[in-house]
């Protein structure tokens, strides 16, 4: 039995044997996930002190609206987990609780005895991310009390995520006596930077928890969810930082994981001795609360004083909109620049892995299909699709469909044959043109080609969906987000499919992907086309390339207005071309718009997210 991680003169205690539990946890399922966790307990817990378990875990993190209905009382969650067993471990968990009438984000130590688990601190997020992707705030109430807590292995500190992210957090639960601060995480992956081997985000995190460890003289330990949840997908990557800032542990990305990591209490007087800058923190902080109090205040800072001559006199602050100088602007060295498509470079076999989770996690595990069914045109972005579905699913688990009609040219056709005989999967040809040519000779012979190619692009869409349901496998989208985001696509068509791999990838990227998968240059080289009119490229009916275009979208998605990529050297031609039709589209984006004329209207009050 541990009484503290500290080592005074005479006693150097045995080391803290923590594990992180990288868990993905079933949808909503609280009876389920908690089973799964004593299973873990069960099996583990003998070589272990602390176990984590991460952020949302007894039910996932996006539940929107559900929160309320899978929110449970810290005490629900201790009967839950049962009698840890002989020498069972002390549990960290996230999960969404229930308490005062309120819902909130919490993270709780449990403590293991004979007769079962018992509360020793709750902690209620403070920091609520609703940004992005992220609407908590919007169903969770905040927490207001931060501190540090005693526990029979010595004094730590709970953070959920974004805490972490905000500097004073640790600092003050370090300066409240933690030891160790144990983060429990969500953190969906986002920006694969190109030569990294991890999420951008998850490299912020490693740099936090080293950070926050060397600062403060602890050992911070951040678990990680995994898994896929509606198309956000948490990578993982739970780690272990010392108090020098060494790396202790890390898990691996996507996938469930347990990481063991044994934690010496001498190292933090070392590190204190090292680096006092704890000590140091605690010295200046009644300054620094005068200081931080006064930074807190809305009104301007006014000061008073004496001078020389006995005359008052009074400072008041010149407050500018924005950071500014006199001189003549200049376009900054970090600025866009329209030659250059670093910044859309990724790491393409994270990329892949990532995707390939993607599918398999959607697929099977979320919505229970045994596979897909996908149309191949013999375009780069089918392709692209079908080698991912292929290596998340097997040949088995994907069907192809050739859906040619007659304006179709004979070199899709003899593409797609390429890449789905290369992949080995199950396909089959259907002839599009009797059920296309019997609308047009039935209702409207004088058919336009641009309704023509849209009229084609339903039906097909009509035609995957029904053999999905003959089949009972689940459609796959292959549009990609360049298209998206310039509305190039047939609303109810090639957006209709349920899942998409793609949709977030620029065609340039796709492109990188594709010769990454090695999927055949004679299709990623030529050039785009929807293939919906007989010679019309998507560069003709765009007026820009994708290599012009992606670029500027890229930027504009990062918040510079058009009239800052001109003035760097952009094509303001194309800008505006592209502003418009990203500016013209967002409807093409969205579900129909439904007039709202109750309290309870499905995807304004009524949220539930789609694997719920």
């Amino acid at each position: 039995m541990k009484d503290s991680m500290r080592a005074d003169r005479t006693e150097f205690p045995p080391p803290l044997r923590l594990g992180l539990s990288q868990f993905k946890p079933r949808k909503a399922d609280v009876a389920g996930n908690l089973q799964r966790m004593r299973d873990l307990i069960q099996k583990e817990g003998k070589d272990h002190d602390l176990m984590v378990f991460p952020e949302a875990s007894l039910t996932g993190y996006f539940l929107e609206g559900g929160i309320a209905e899978a929110a449970v009382a810290v005490e629900e969650v201790a009967e839950g987990l049962g009698r840890p067993g002989e020498d069972g471990p002390d549990l960290v968990l996230g999960f969404f609780e229930r308490w005062r009438r309120g819902v909130y984000n919490s993270v709780a130590y449990l403590e293991a005895g004979e007769s079962g688990f018992r509360p020793v601190h709750v902690h209620r997020k403070m920091f609520q991310p609703t940004y992005g992707i992220f609407e908590e705030a919007r169903f969770a109430d905040p927490g207001t009390d931060l501190s540090a807590f005693d526990c029979r292995f010595g004094r730590l500190g709970l953070l959920v995520c974004e805490e972490m992210w905000h500097s004073l957090s640790p600092a003050v639960l370090a300066l409240d006596g933690a030891e160790l601060i144990v983060v429990v995480s969500a953190s969906p992956a986002r920006d694969f930077t190109q030569g990294t081997g991890r999420p951008r985000n998850i490299l912020r995190w490693d740099a936090l928890a080293q950070g926050a460890a060397l600062e403060h003289g602890v050992f911070v330990a951040v678990c990680q969810l995994v898994g896929s949840e509606g198309g956000k997908v948490f990578p993982g990557g739970s780690v272990v930082t010392g108090p020098d800032g060494a790396f202790l542990g890390r898990a691996p990305l996507l996938e469930e994981a347990l990481v063991s990591v044994a934690l010496d209490g001498t190292a933090i007087d070392r590190a204190r001795f090292e680096t006092p800058l704890l000590a140091d923190l605690r010295q200046m902080l009644p300054h620094l609360k005068r200081a931080l109090d006064l930074a807190g205040s809305r009104v301007p800072r006014v000061e008073k004083g004496e001078g020389e001559g006995g005359e008052g006199w009074r400072e008041e602050r010149i407050r500018p909109t924005s950071l500014s100088g006199r001189g003549p602007r200049q376009i900054p060295a970090h600025s866009p620049r329209p030659d250059d498509l670093t910044p859309l470079d990724l790491d393409l076999d994270l990329v892949r892995r990532t995707l390939v989770r993607f599918i398999e996690e959607e697929v099977r595990r979320r919505r229970g299909f045994d596979g897909v069914v996908l149309g191949v045109s013999g375009g780069v972005d089918s392709a692209v699709a079908l080698y991912l579905a292929v290596e998340a699913l097997g040949p088995e688990g994907v069907t192809g469909f050739r859906l040619p009609y007659s304006t179709s040219s004979q070199e899709s056709l003899e593409h797609a044959a390429l890449v789905l005989e290369a992949t080995g999967v199950r396909y089959e040809t259907i002839d599009m043109d009797p059920a296309v040519d019997a609308y047009i000779q039935t209702v409207d012979p004088d058919l336009s080609d641009q309704r023509r190619g849209n009229l084609a692009a339903r039906l097909r869409s009509v035609t995957l969906f029904d053999q999905s349901a003959k089949m009972g496998r689940l459609p796959l989208g292959t549009g990609n987000k360049s298209e998206r985001l310039l509305g190039y696509f047939t609303w109810h068509a090639d957006d209709a499919p349920p899942i998409n791999p793609l949709g977030d990838l620029f065609k340039i990227q796709v492109w990188a992907l594709a010769r990454h998968l090695g999927i055949p240059e004679v299709i990623v080289e030529k050039p785009a086309s929807a293939d919906l009119v007989r010679g019309i490229h998507d560069e003709d009916e765009l007026g820009f390339s994708y290599h012009k275009a992606d670029p500027i979208l890229y930027w504009l998605l990062r918040g510079y207005r058009p009239g800052e990529l001109t003035q760097v050297g952009f094509d303001g031609t194309a800008v505006d071309a592209v502003w418009k039709r990203l500016s013209s589209t967002h409807w093409k984006r969205e579900l129909p718009t439904v007039a709202v004329v109750s309290s309870t209207a499905i995807g304004e009050f009524y949220l539930r997210p789609v694997d719920y």
